[in-house]
Parts: C-alpha cells; sequence; structure tokens
C-alpha cells in the first residue's frame, strides 16, 4: 500500500515504474515505484512509509482492500469489524492494521470451519 493509500501491484504495468535504487546489498538495486505520488519502494531495507490515517480514511482503505481481494460479504464485515477494533487498540500504522485484521479474520475462519465440521 503506498503512502498516498492507494493498493498497488506490481503486476498492473500503469500503476508502477520501474527504478534503481542504492542500497546496503548493491548499488544498484531494481525496485518499483507508484506512478500517482512517484514513491519508490525499498524492499530491501525494508524503508516502509508510515502512515496513520483517520478512522474513516482506514476504513476506505479497508474496502478497498477487500474488494481488490475479492472478500466475501460475511468476510468484509468480520474484516471491517476487526481493523476498527485494531485502530482503536493503538498506535499501529495502516499497513499493520490491515495486515493482522486479514490474518485475524483468516484464523478466525479457519476455526469456525473445524468446529462446524
Amino acid at each position: 500500500m503506498c503512502e498516498c493509500g492507494i493498493l498497488v501491484k506490481e503486476k498492473i504495468r500503469e500503476d508502477t515504474f520501474n527504478v534503481y535504487i542504492k542500497t546496503s546489498r548493491n548499488p544498484s538495486t531494481r525496485t518499483i515505484g507508484h506512478r500517482n505520488c512517484g514513491l519508490i519502494f525499498d524492499f530491501v531495507e525494508e524503508n516502509w512509509p508510515k502512515k496513520y490515517s483517520s478512522r474513516k480514511e482506514l476504513k476506505i482503505l479497508a474496502a478497498r482492500f477487500a474488494e481488490n481481494n475479492k472478500f466475501s460479504p460475511e468476510i468484509v464485515s468480520k474484516f471491517l469489524l476487526e481493523v476498527d477494533r485494531l485502530k482503536s487498540c493503538g498506535k499501529l500504522s495502516d499497513d499493520r492494521i490491515l495486515v493482522y485484521a486479514y490474518q485475524n479474520v483468516l484464523k478466525t475462519m479457519s476455526e469456525v470451519s473445524q468446529y462446524s465440521e
């Protein structure tokens, strides 16, 4: 996820551009940048931009995330509730909240399916 709030997929050529940056591993490391805002992603050093959105902005990002990942309506509702819960808990960045919420929902869904069998 880019700091401008858009989910970036490397496979979509219209969204990204190729660039070479200096890293600790190599003076010329290939990576991608986001065309919308120009942000260059450093996957080697893991210098991720941390974005702390308002609750409303985060819900919009979560809805986009759910739409892009083709969640079922049942999972979307649980995912949005989990995002809201994690946002209330502390100072996690947006990307961490989305990842943890997704992991928690998947874990819950797998536990429910085990008990129903």
